[in-house]
């Protein structure tokens, strides 16, 4: 498969597929337990349905927004996720790219394997620093004052992975990083060998966010033991509300999911809230992000800048989501499956689609401005 034959999320997945070893295609393609939410992260959008208006005189399309500060001409973004250089070499440094052509947000996560400082040069565009809460609050402190150093304008704290999710796939293979992988593993690297020839003939595999803490030499700290040995499971409202105060500017919560939450993350001055359940990878069984979004904005859309990611495959998925009040949304594995399949050129050519998509939708849906969206566009299945 070219790249040029790829139309949407399912060519980009297939074309992924054939380039990686099964072990990696699996990490981005596999969920926690029973794969349940997943699933249901893309079929919610289904039992939604557009109206659209007509005769509107649509000609010209704006669908720019601004959100937590930061004014994108598109509203969607490149949501932060760990391991990148892992799926193509080029990693973060061809999402930055990619997010600074298309004008939207874009995000380095504690787990990138880029400097953040790095992607800051690439892309002077609206960029996010996602991190973990670690038991080492110097740590935390240390990683902040890095972040506003580089200039980035956000802060998100990613709040559900107090622990990791049951990732069965994984552990079939053996998947771990660093590798240690089992036979059924190895062999399916021996299948790919153009993989590893690539891996192994660009620079060595590195968290710069976190030298000195975890070791991709296999040393100091595997992922897995990073996950239960520096992140802190203790972390409470009240810790947050100290980090918010640190910061000092635009922080946003990864991973709300109830009312409850968003309005405790508004009363400790919060800006921003991503209703997220982190791809159905921790907590199998949990709700949607869509299904949660009507809710959550009624509640606190007002107040505080509510996005949402999960199941994101369609430019019709984004304009419901706005429709809903959601003021962006985030992309995942709709980005990193062409990053795998073709570097930069492959998330050049995703966001492409997906702004054709949400400019087509926004036509035939008869509105000029994302503000014209609005829950009068929907009507949901019973």
């Amino acid at each position: 498969m070219r790249l040029r034959n790829c139309h949407n999320f399912h060519d980009f997945r297939s074309m992924a597929k054939q380039r990686l070893p099964r072990p990696i295609f699996n990490y981005i393609d596999g969920a926690a337990d029973d794969e349940v939410t997943y699933r249901r992260n893309r079929a919610a959008f289904d039992d939604c349905d557009l109206v659209p208006n007509v005769l509107r005189g649509v000609t010209n399309v704006d669908m720019s927004v601004t959100v937590m500060g930061q004014k994108l001409a598109m509203p969607a973004y490149c949501s932060p996720t760990a391991l990148q250089r892992l799926f193509h070499h080029q990693g973060e440094r061809a999402v930055a790219a990619a997010a600074a052509k298309y004008g939207t947000m874009f995000g380095v996560s504690s787990l990138g394997t880029v400097s953040l400082e790095e992607a800051r040069q690439i892309s002077k565009g609206p960029q996010v620093y996602q991190f973990y809460f670690h038991k080492d609050r110097g740590l935390n402190r240390e990683m902040m004052a890095r972040a506003k150093q580089a200039g980035v304008e956000v802060m998100m704290l990613t709040v559900d992975s107090i622990t990791g999710g049951n990732r069965e796939r994984d552990k079939r293979t053996g998947f771990a990083i660093p590798f240690k992988l089992n036979l059924a593993g190895i062999a399916q690297f021996a299948v790919k060998p153009s993989w590893a020839i690539n891996y192994y003939m660009h620079e060595r595999f590195r968290l710069p966010q976190l030298e000195g803490h975890v070791d991709m030499g296999g040393g100091a700290m595997s992922i897995s033991r990073y996950f239960t040995e520096m992140l802190d499971p203790s972390m409470s409202w009240g810790d947050v509300a100290e980090m918010v105060q640190h910061w000092g500017g635009q922080f946003c919560l990864k991973g709300i999911m109830s009312v409850e939450d968003a309005r405790r993350a508004v009363e400790i001055g919060c800006t921003g809230i991503v209703l997220s359940n982190h791809g159905g990878r921790q907590l199998d069984g949990s709700r949607t992000a869509f299904d949660q979004l009507a809710e959550i904005v009624h509640a606190v859309g007002d107040r505080i800048d509510v996005m949402m990611d999960g199941g994101v495959q369609r430019g019709t998925h984004v304009l419901k989501a706005l429709s809903l009040g959601a003021k962006a949304v985030g992309l995942g594995r709709y980005y990193l499956f062409p990053l795998a399949a073709a570097g930069q050129a492959g998330v050049e050519r995703a966001l492409e689609l997906m702004h054709i998509e949400i400019e087509r939708g926004m036509k035939l849906m008869g509105c000029t401005s994302v503000n014209e969206l609005t829950r009068r566009n929907l009507r949901f299945r019973q």
